[in-house]
């Protein structure tokens, strides 16, 4: 599985050129432990052209889950044996193995152009490879397992860099990150963070308000 940046449209290349020189260090603060341990997964953050221009791909977990529950994130999950070496293009098969399973997504028309540095979730101890796709012919998509999704939706890079949408979203255990209030949606924790990073270095990001801050439930 061959990853190439060729054929990109143009606003991709911040992103793509991100993808190769960015530090795990300068992503997040958790990174995963040197002892190897964790769970190995792997995320999509799939960029396509909506009809207000570059868009993402999220998902929203079902209510009823017993962790993340009602969490917008990325498309992702557990590497399975089947995905083949972690190392290598294990974390790319599962990114868009589970993004089929989960939004009907058809993998052959993504592209994968990048794949950034593996970061850490202490909460949940997986380590996450986030696969950068760009959409090269969209597929539907929709909500594949009612018990594991509530809703597929997909936000505007617009809306995310607009500083009306932005927030510092704060837990109950005061840890605070990156928010970002869209598609009636509260996007926070590592989905947010993980965002917040490639606006940031991708040079979109715009100035915002970093002290206006969001109550996370304590169930979050």
């Amino acid at each position: 599985m061959a990853v190439t940046a060729e054929g990109l449209p143009s606003w991709l290349d911040p992103v793509a050129h991100a993808a190769r020189t960015v530090q795990p260090d300068q992503l997040s603060r958790f990174l995963p432990p040197e002892s190897g341990a964790g769970r190995q997964s792997a995320v999509l953050v799939l960029f396509g052209e909506g009809e207000r221009g570059p868009e993402l791909l999220l998902m929203e977990r079902s209510g009823s889950l017993r962790s993340h529950a009602g969490q917008p994130s990325f498309p992702g999950g557990s590497l399975d044996p089947e995905d083949g070496d972690q190392a290598t293009t294990g974390p790319l098969r599962a990114a868009l193995r589970e993004a089929r399973e989960e939004t009907g997504l058809d993998p052959r028309g993504v592209q994968v152009f990048g794949v950034l540095p593996r970061l850490y979730i202490p909460v949940s101890g997986f380590v996450v490879t986030p696969v950068l796709g760009w959409w090269r012919s969209p597929s539907p998509v929709g909500v594949v397992d009612p018990g594991e999704t509530a809703r597929v939706f997909t936000v505007a890079v617009a809306d995310l860099t607009d500083p009306a949408n932005r927030a510092t979203a704060v837990h109950p255990s005061g840890h605070s990150g990156p928010a970002f209030l869209v598609e009636s949606a509260l996007v926070w924790g590592f989905t947010a963070g993980v965002i917040d990073r490639i606006l940031h270095f991708a040079g979109w990001e715009r100035p915002w308000d970093q002290a206006k801050q969001v109550p996370l439930d304590w169930r979050a």
